[in-house]
């Protein structure tokens, strides 16, 4: 009985473990060409043996092994073979793996970042070492560093071409720049550098004398002593139009949203925009192949009329000096139970939105829109692409949807104020490409009355020799709805050599995607065909040999030192590998560290415990049974 008592009782018993837990220590090596372009492979392999053969660094760390060239890997394996470079990338997804972590971060690079944001200004709670691989010494040399060029031109119009050039030297040097279209010279200038003025920016006009994409080639000629001129040439494209697509922009207000609508609208010259006030219009609606309704209000109400007539394809604007009571009576596909009430909200991105191919380009954190207060319904199928955030809670409540009613394409964005956005995605990257491609999508999208193709392709117009070709397209089904269930291919033929090469699609984030490597150097044309369908997409690109990677004559000791000093960290060469395991042996934060782990245990093992009775229950009741007991 006192077992049983004591089973029942169960008493327990805490046991108190320590656990050791070592620091982590994050080793980032540059697995880009640059580095076997500097003749480094071999110097960066053995400095990663050296570090992972230290007893006392492996004692002290746990190692964990990154490689990164235009994405970051956790791997150990190198070949040298990235085409880009994107160190701020692989910091922050290091970052991201670790959280609140303190973990050093070993760099093991020659500084040169060829895409991606200034990795010198990121701020990490995580101290960065640098480690410089690269000839540090600077050698005399010109290059061609960048280029600005609109995308499209009008035929017979002259475009600007914007090109910096400059100069690493000590003394005056002079050379010819000059812009080559195809074997013909379009324009060529003597250029002069010194040390006191290494840049030349120099604006070019070029005349669009050829429909269809025309390539180009700008080039410096080589200086004395100069080692690299891999970086003497750059080349860009610009295709050539001969018609426009004609806006109609319409607003009883002023507002910054109108003047940023034409901006973005117009940064594809494709396309013009008319601003007018509502009440002066004259125009005939049917001489444009879009109207904006920007905030409309009582003084649109012969604008509707007008509409309506025409069938025109729209993009609504709304906010606070919306007449939404005039509105909802328009019968466009949607109504606001509106309140004289105004909100801001937020907004979050829907990967599920499949009318047209839209990235992401962070619409998360952009200002909030201002619109007024109510619900809204809708009476014809719609899909949204951006939906409310209020307080970091997505709603089903859209800010932009796309709707087709009958022969009309109709856009909505619920809430004013995206100037802020335009300005925001240029603080973010340094260009207002992405947010006026964002604009331009939905401009492409109600811009045509012909019917919306099944099967679009995405692709760049040049490409660098050895770089992954990353080609995307997306296709829907009759009702326009993201169709994943087909088998889409690519076969890219080479115009000279008619070399062919073909490749499947695979699915991705709503769309469908390949990547294509080993092309050679030249101009090619490309057929996307879905597999047992006749739906097909052509296309051509053009395969430069820019070797972007090999256009760099030293390392980056700058921008490394101050990564370094930003981070808390410090900067180290290569030949300097025990100084920094002294420094990181010796260096407190990185300690072990004691977590104590309290077990509670059972101090009577119970299931023993009921075996051992049941054992002698059964032992005696056989006993008995024996003795005749029972």
């Amino acid at each position: 009985m006192f077992l049983v008592f004591v089973l029942l009782i169960s008493p327990k018993i805490e046991r108190t473990t320590l656990q050791i837990i070592k620091p982590k220590l994050s080793i980032l090596v540059d697995n880009s060409k640059s580095i076997s372009h500097f003749k480094e492979a071999e110097n960066i392999q053995n400095f990663i043996y050296k570090l992972k053969n230290d007893v006392s660094l492996s004692e002290k760390f746990e190692i964990e092994n990154f490689t990164f060239s235009a994405d970051l890997k956790i791997s150990d394996t190198l070949d040298f073979l990235g085409s880009e470079t994107n160190i701020y990338k692989a910091i922050s997804g290091i970052h991201k793996l670790n959280g609140e972590q303190k973990v050093p971060i070993l760099l093991l690079t020659d500084g040169n970042q060829t895409v991606g944001n200034a990795y010198e200004f990121l701020k990490s709670k995580q101290p960065i070492y640098p480690v410089v691989f690269g000839d540090t010494t600077k050698y005399a040399d010109v290059k061609v560093s960048q280029i600005n060029v609109n995308t499209y031109s009008y035929l017979k119009n002259k475009f600007p071409v914007e090109v910096f050039l400059n100069y690493q030297g000590i003394g005056t040097v002079k050379s010819i720049f000059s812009i080559y279209n195809g074997e013909k010279t379009v324009f060529s200038k003597e250029i002069q550098f010194s040390r006191k003025e290494p840049s030349q920016i120099l604006t070019v006009d070029l005349e669009a004398s050829k429909i269809g994409v025309n390539y180009f080639t700008a080039s410096l000629e080589k200086i004395r002593n100069e080692k690299n001129i891999t970086n003497n040439t750059r080349n860009f494209s610009v295709e050539v139009i001969d018609e426009q697509a004609k806006v109609l922009l319409l607003s009883a207000v002023l507002h910054p949203d109108i003047g940023l609508l034409k901006k973005a609208i117009e940064s594809n010259v494709q396309r013009s925009v008319k601003v007018s006030k509502v009440t002066e219009f004259k125009g005939n609606l049917s001489e444009f192949q879009l109207v904006i309704l920007y905030q409309p209000n009582v003084l649109f109400t012969d604008v509707f009329t007008k509409i309506k007539k025409a069938q025109c394809n729209l993009f609504i604007v709304t906010g606070t000096n919306t007449d939404w009571a005039l509105l909802n009576k328009q019968q466009f596909g949607f109504t606001k139970n509106f309140l004289r009430e105004t909100e801001y909200y937020g907004v979050s991105y829907q990967s599920s939105f499949s009318t047209f191919l839209q990235k992401d380009i962070g619409f998360g954190d952009f200002p909030p829109l201002k619109d007024a207060f109510g619900a809204l319904d809708f009476s014809t199928e719609h899909q949204d692409l951006l939906v409310q955030e209020i307080k970091g809670l997505v709603t089903l409540q859209p800010v932009l949807s796309v709707l087709e009613k009958e022969k009309q394409k109709i856009a909505v964005i619920f809430g004013a104020g995206i100037w802020r956005w335009r300005a925001i995605s240029f603080l973010r990257s340094g260009t207002f490409q992405d947010f006026d491609q964002f604009i331009g999508n939905i401009v492409q999208y109600l811009g045509t009355k012909k019917p919306r193709a099944q099967l679009e392709v995405n692709t760049e117009r040049l490409y660098a020799s050895n770089a992954v070709l990353n080609i995307v397209a997306f296709f829907t089904d009759t009702n326009y709805k993201f169709d994943d269930r087909a088998s889409l291919e690519i076969t890219v033929t080479n115009i000279k050599t008619k070399e062919t090469t073909t490749r499947p699609f695979s699915v991705k984030n709503n769309s469908y995607q390949s990547a294509i490597e080993g092309l050679l150097p030249g101009e090619y044309r490309f057929k996307v065909a879905v597999l047992g369908q006749k739906n097909t997409a052509y296309g051509n690109f053009k395969i430069v040999d820019d070797q972007i990677e090999e256009q760099f004559t030293h390392a980056n000791v700058t921008k490394l030192t101050q990564l370094a000093l930003g981070a808390g960290g410090a900067l180290y060469y290569k030949n300097e590998i025990d100084l920094l395991i002294k420094s990181l042996m010796e260096n407190n934060e990185f300690d072990t560290i004691q977590k104590p782990i309290v077990k509670t245990q059972e101090l009577i093992d119970w299931q023993w415990v009921l075996l051992v009775l049941i054992s002698l229950f059964t032992t005696e009741w056989f006993l008995r049974k024996y003795f005749g007991q029972i």
